[in-house]
């Protein structure tokens, strides 16, 4: 499937999802994987901050985290969480909805043992999202994680990975006089095919 400008080739969300994160590794300036997104508490009162995705699996979208920040509380709750990726320099945006779960293993343990030693002892200290003293409190943790753990922390039982599986994912691609190409698939849940469609800019 392609329109005018080539660039929605082929049928396989993932697969143009991946060319296109290619492109921006490429030519944008900051953080290409960078995601907004988005969940809602147990009030249904929304939210959204930015995120890393590390990897576009062949049918997900995965991400990390401590998995006692609101994010990861609020995305259990829902069972389900939506993003938009958006490169200024390509004139491009995707975005995802669909359910979550988890990503507890040997991949999150190869992720998390690739970042950086001061990020993996950050992970040890930092209770994401609560109240925080000082700044000189968080070090304090820190200092004491690091004596404690080493210079070869396992993974926090408490930290891992995300996977969001789709059942939308729009492609967004600027247009002469905003007149937009934007294409869209959905399918009612992961084990469906997909249905596409052109939308009106």
């Amino acid at each position: 499937m392609t329109d005018r400008s080539g660039i929605f080739a082929g049928d396989d969300p993932f697969a143009i999802a991946r060319a296109w994160m290619a492109e921006a590794e490429a030519q944008e300036i900051n953080d290409p994987n960078a995601i907004a997104l988005s969940t809602v508490d147990a009030q249904g009162m929304p939210n959204a901050r930015m995120v890393l995705l590390k990897e576009i699996e062949d049918a997900a979208f995965v991400f990390y985290t401590n998995y006692t920040s609101t994010k990861a509380q609020e995305i259990e709750q829902a069972g389900k969480a939506a993003f938009v990726m958006h490169w200024k320099s390509l004139r491009r945006q995707i975005r995802v909805r669909g359910t979550v779960e988890r990503e507890e293993g040997p991949k999150a343990d190869e992720y998390y043992a690739s970042r950086s030693l001061k990020s993996r002892l950050g992970a040890w200290a930092s209770q994401q999202s609560q109240p925080l003293s000082s700044r000189a409190a968080l070090m304090a943790e820190v200092a004491k994680v690091t004596a404690k753990h080493g210079p070869s922390p396992s993974r926090p039982p408490f930290w891992g990975g995300f996977r969001i599986v789709p059942v939308e994912i729009e492609f967004w691609a600027d247009g002469a006089f905003r007149l937009h190409d934007r294409f869209r698939w959905t399918r009612a849940d992961a084990g469906q095919p997909w249905e596409i469609a052109r939308l009106n800019p």
